[in-house]
């Protein structure tokens, strides 16, 4: 079973740059659709980014694209999500996610139902 742990996070000013990483365990990774979710304070987890199993699709939220790089190396069990120009509104809680089906080549995904706890972003204006 492959489980997701996410790390990066920390304190920037806007227009800096962070790369988070979701780490996971298992033999199995490669095989998955993977997904950055953020919760921002007092509001739902949105989809930021989405990621294919080889990396060559991939999806990013139109508040997110042209500053949002989603990223994977299977070889180290990684997806990555590198942000730059970040902004205040970008201050949340990430996590990543994966797509229950292994092999899954369309566009309903089905996320875990577990998540992991995240890393914290916050952006200073």
């Amino acid at each position: 079973q492959v489980q997701l742990v996410e790390s990066g996070g920390g304190l920037v000013q806007a227009g800096g740059s962070l790369r988070l990483s979701c780490a996971a365990s298992g033999r199995t990774f490669s095989r998955y659709v993977i997904a950055w979710f953020r919760q921002a304070p007092g509001k739902e987890r949105e989809l930021v980014a989405v990621i294919s199993q080889s990396g060559i699709r991939t999806y990013q939220v139109d508040s997110v694209k042209g500053r949002f790089t989603v990223s994977r190396d299977n070889a180290k069990n990684t997806v990555y999500l590198q942000m730059n120009s970040l902004k205040p509104e970008d201050t949340a809680v990430y996590y990543c996610n994966k797509d229950r089906r292994p092999y899954y080549g369309g566009s309903s995904y089905e996320w875990d139902d577990q998540w992991g706890h995240g890393t914290q972003v916050t952006v200073s204006s």
